[in-house]
């Protein structure tokens, strides 16, 4: 049977303790046990179904790892209160010092920054390779080399990774596979293609509000422990626990999820060709000029559509700008960071989300100072829309 991430979330059936239809949610920061030799083996482990401390597990993030989990078709999940928090702590657990991680170069600024600036503090190296070009990929394995690191669509260029392929890569040298599937939540099963964690900001479409932070690793149940682990875990150690009423909110937001990511998908397909129907340089995987469309039409799921992101060129920051400023006041969205919002959201990543990237390999890269990237919303007349972004493009004498 076909792996569908909708159907597993579907199928999860969590109660309450009073029978609730929506779990519980658990306002404590410790557990009381009823014999005090409990205590002992739930700090070890050796506890099933025991709590012990909300910053090693709480039973409404537990709630919420399951259900990620189960979508993401990996035997666990632990629940993170960012995406950083997430990427930091699977890297960190994977590496030690001395060790080498390979990733691509086009990738969300945040997470370029700590691969480039904050991991060699502690003796780790970072090969930055077109996560695309995959003899450059392999190039790049020493003997050191823990991980291969990319985004299933990267920020902001939109490049598809081949997760098979680089599966085969990774299990050929013996190192694991790591992937963020920010933007394209159920679109990809990164699991299902051959990565052995993946992770998330939740903050993005898994939440879809744009109302709090939070992240998810997904990967197997010994990875998970190993996380967790009170002496040497390292989500246990830094502690980016997440609180549970936020959790308890994004696994309300999970449910609907399938039915956002067909509409971002919609809105920004139908967006996508708009802005091509005017000779206009965009980057949207669904569009048969994207290099990799045909690798993302073989990878993804089908019913879930080529995504709500898009990016368009205009070259120039100036005029980049100025675009931005006559969507936002003629109402097509904001100008803000983040995505997989209700509302539609752009920026200038070269400026904002991407500007921790110098701007020599931001050009080396193809990042365009004039990018602007494009997280399309659920508006329910995208056509209206779509004609709102064509009069913005007008009047700026980017069309006829």
């Amino acid at each position: 049977m076909k792996f569908n991430p909708a159907n597993n979330i579907q199928d999860l059936k969590q109660f309450g303790e009073f029978g609730d239809v929506n779990p519980s949610i658990t306002d404590s920061s410790t557990y009381t046990f009823l014999h005090a030799h409990d205590m002992e083996e739930t700090f070890h482990g050796k506890m099933e179904g025991c709590f012990l401390y909300s910053r090693h597990w709480n039973p409404t993030n537990k709630y919420l790892a399951d259900a990620l989990a189960a979508m993401e078709g990996t035997e666990s999940a632990w629940i993170t209160a960012s995406g950083m928090a997430a990427i930091t702590c699977a890297l960190l657990q994977v590496c030690n010092s001395g060790d080498h991680i390979i990733t691509s170069v086009t990738t969300y600024g945040g997470t370029y920054a700590f691969l480039k600036n904050w991991l060699p503090k502690f003796n780790i190296e970072v090969s930055f390779v077109n996560i695309c070009d995959l003899e450059s990929v392999e190039k790049a394995i020493r003997p050191n080399t823990r991980v291969i690191y990319t985004e299933t669509v990267t920020n902001p260029l939109l490049q598809v990774s081949d997760i098979p392929a680089l599966s085969v890569i990774a299990r050929k040298h013996g190192i694991q596979l790591m992937v963020d599937n920010t933007f394209t939540p159920m679109i990809f099963s990164p699991k299902a293609l051959g990565a052995d964690i993946v992770v998330y900001s939740m903050t993005k479409f898994i939440n879809g509000k744009n109302d709090c932070v939070a992240g998810a690793i997904c990967g197997s149940q010994q990875f998970i422990n190993d996380l967790s682990n009170v002496n040497e875990g390292t989500a246990m150690l830094l502690g980016p626990v997440l609180d549970p009423m936020r959790s308890a909110g994004i696994l309300k937001n999970l449910h609907t999820l399938h039915i956002r990511m067909q509409q971002h998908s919609r809105n920004a397909s139908f967006v996508a060709q708009v802005l091509e129907k005017h000779g206009l340089k965009v980057r949207y995987p669904g569009l048969k000029s994207h290099p990799q469309h045909e690798l993302h039409t073989r990878l993804m799921n089908p019913e879930f559509g080529y995504g709500g992101m898009l990016a368009i060129d205009l070259e120039n920051a100036d005029r980049a700008e100025s675009f931005m400023q006559v969507l936002q006041d003629k109402g097509v969205g904001y100008i803000a960071v983040s995505l997989g919002y209700f509302k539609t959201l752009f920026s200038l990543s070269g400026k904002s989300t991407s500007s921790e990237v110098p701007a020599d390999v931001q050009k080396a890269m193809g990042l365009s100072e004039g990018l602007v990237r494009f997280s399309l919303g659920l508006d329910q007349d995208i056509e209206r829309s779509g004609h709102l972004i064509e009069e913005a493009l007008r009047e700026m004498g980017l069309i006829q």
